[in-house]
């Protein structure tokens, strides 16, 4: 069982679109800037996404792609079928004919059933698992490291009160979480 590059790419992309798009279509050419994937490799995927209706595209000036549904109602389990990523931990492919014997017979290998539950189980957690939710986990997180690095920067000033003793002043600190 893997996941390839493939779902992992397009659950990214997919991320950074829905975090994006409030400011209209989103280009390719920024996402695989931000991201680091092959521009020709994003077009791939995005024409699977868009095929499966969870995209759409605007062209010419100012076009790029935004969600075709709403964050909430994507799941990781839509992209990574959409782009044709295989979920199988299996050896048969699901097909029932794991072994061969020596009298040529085909059959369930012993771990069959262990295998499937797996591939069961792995799908409904990614269909669990909202874009929304992990647009929410990346702002999260984004706030977070904004926050310690904010935090970081403060200095503290010293200054002489009216008895000539310190008097510590701390600036407040301002963070913006848009994104």
């Amino acid at each position: 069982m893997r996941l390839t590059t493939k779902g992992r790419f397009a659950v990214t992309a997919m991320i950074d679109l829905a975090m994006r798009q409030h400011s209209g279509p989103v280009t390719l050419a920024a996402i695989s800037q931000r991201q680091n994937i092959s521009l020709s490799y994003l077009e791939q995927l995005f024409g699977k996404l868009r095929r499966h209706e969870l995209v759409d595209s605007v062209r010419g000036p100012g076009g790029g792609y935004s969600l075709a549904r709403l964050a909430r109602n994507v799941t990781v389990a839509d992209i990574i079928f959409a782009v044709d990523e295989p979920l199988d931990a299996t050896n048969c492919g699901g097909k029932h004919d794991c072994t061969s014997g020596n009298d040529g017979k085909s059959g369930k290998c012993m771990t069959h059933e262990l295998w499937t539950t797996l591939n069961r189980k792995m799908v409904d957690y990614l269909d669990s698992v909202s874009l929304q939710d992990l647009v929410d986990q990346q702002r999260l997180r984004q706030l977070q490291e904004a926050t310690k690095a904010a935090q970081g920067c403060t200095a503290v000033r010293v200054e002489r009160g009216a008895a000539g003793a310190p008097a510590v002043s701390s600036p407040a600190i301002a963070v913006d979480a848009t994104v």
